[in-house]
């Protein structure tokens, strides 16, 4: 999806910012865009840079090489190469590395002022689905497909996947999606909310840039509160949210996009949103 390489900090991860919109692809295709000790730590990195750049209002993630992220690199387990495995750390601080990894990449995403969305042009398994259900928004082509793939490897599952799952099907079909490896086409996953569209192949692209540029249309303030009503409202009650939301709407008024854009309304022009 991405045609040049503007921000690189690795081979296995590619980055540019185009239209406010900073768009980020796993770039290991011969390993089906397979996490890696270079490609890992480059993605938390340009979340960081995509989440304080003002430029960036929306984040795309995608796979080149028509996968998304197949997760782990299980050639890497397989040989005990992987540097959390083959370390002399005890199992407590290979526990904590994993976590802090984590919480640079799921929960990262998950609490981004921003909107994120996922694009899966193929196969996001294991951490990778994880990854693209930490995403606001799905986009997946006629060949996608989701798969836990931990069951297959003997593994209990990372990157938030149990949570965001559960959120999106409920706790009792999530748990039997992990329990039996069930491999989700994009139609099912459509049918069942855990991807927003599905599209061509063909249209996979220009389809999901368009609908980040919508989204990057509107007010950077606006978003960023819509999201965190949504996100809080997953655990908080009813009075909870309806005091976040009129903190938040509150906020929102004192906004120079809100008085330009009522006036436009008004005047019936369309408003342009400066994130101001």
């Amino acid at each position: 999806m991405i045609k040049s390489n503007i921000i690189k900090h690795t081979d296995h991860l590619q980055a540019e910012i185009r239209e406010n919109i900073g768009l980020i692809a796993f770039n290991r295709p011969e390993s089906k865009n397979a996490l890696s000790d270079e490609l890992t730590p480059a993605l938390r990195t340009i979340l960081e840079n995509f989440e304080s750049d003002k430029n960036v209002r929306v984040i795309l993630i995608t796979g080149n090489g028509g996968a998304f992220c197949s997760g782990g690199d299980v050639k890497s387990f397989a040989n005990n190469s992987d540097p959390g495995l083959s370390s002399d750390l005890s199992v407590e601080q290979k526990v904590r590395k994993l976590q802090i990894g984590q919480e640079g990449v799921s929960l990262k995403i998950h609490e981004m002022p921003k909107p994120t969305i996922a694009v899966l042009p193929g196969a996001a398994a294991g951490a990778g689905m994880s990854i693209a259900l930490a995403c606001d928004i799905r986009i997946a082509s006629e060949n996608a497909f989701l798969v836990p793939g931990f069951g297959g490897i003997g593994l209990s599952g990372d990157y938030g996947g149990s949570w965001s799952l559960g959120q999106l099907v409920g706790p009792s079909k999530a748990k039997d999606i992990y329990f039996s490896n069930k491999r989700i086409s994009a139609s099912e996953a459509l049918n069942e909310g855990i991807v927003n569209y599905v599209v061509s192949n063909e249209e996979l692209e220009d389809f999901s840039f368009k609908k980040a540029q919508n989204i990057a249309y509107f007010s950077p303030t606006a978003l960023q509160y819509m999201k965190e009503n949504h996100n809080r409202a997953t655990f908080s009650t009813m009075k909870e949210s309806l005091a976040m939301e009129a903190d938040r709407m509150i906020r929102c008024f004192q906004t120079e996009d809100h008085k330009n854009a009522a006036k436009s309304f008004v005047n019936k022009e369309k408003p342009i949103f400066k994130g101001q």
